[in-house]
């Protein structure tokens, strides 16, 4: 198969960010922008606890990702999340492996609790569920169990492990 064929182009785009547990984004059911989650909390004040926070802060993250800012995506990840993988590492991982550009589309979302919100999101042809966390007054995503795995190699092995696999966009 050729590697420009669409097909191959979206499931290599997919699995490098369903792999990482960084893409998700928001419906456009509500009027508001995406980075006002993120505006609020910038502002000193917390973010809404609410399934429409959650889906702006999801919204601004995955922007952030898909537009290439992944030391700004690694900012808004749970502690866990950080404490997985430095943001430095977090950054040589995606600029090598990542195919920034292109658009994620949340196709739906809800509270699970009141401190979990699971949201759907769709890139190109293919979705999958992420999870987001209110964490010190801030909604954050929270890295898929494979994606906190993968992080705990550091950037070098975790390219290796995703060029092997086929995984890694850029390779």
């Amino acid at each position: 198969m050729d590697n420009n064929h669409p097909y191959r182009l979206a499931v290599l785009a997919l699995a490098a960010v369903a792999t990482l547990g960084v893409t998700a984004g928001c419906s456009g059911d509500d009027d508001t922008p995406a980075g006002n989650a993120a505006a609020a909390a910038a502002a000193g004040g917390p973010e809404p606890k609410t399934l429409d926070g959650a889906k702006n802060a999801a919204q601004t993250v995955f922007d952030r990702f898909s537009g290439g800012d992944f030391a700004g995506a690694w900012e808004m990840y749970t502690s866990s999340g950080k404490q997985a993988i430095s943001k430095d590492d977090y950054v040589k991982l995606n600029q090598a492996c990542s195919r920034k550009g292109l658009a994620i589309t949340l196709t739906s979302a809800r509270l699970e609790g009141t401190d979990k919100a699971i949201v759907i999101a769709k890139q190109l042809v293919a979705a999958q569920s992420y999870t987001m966390v209110y964490e010190k007054d801030a909604w954050k995503l929270e890295p898929a169990a494979e994606g906190l795995a993968l992080y705990k190699l550091g950037a070098a092995k975790a390219i290796a492990a995703q060029k092997k696999a086929g995984t890694c966009a850029n390779a």
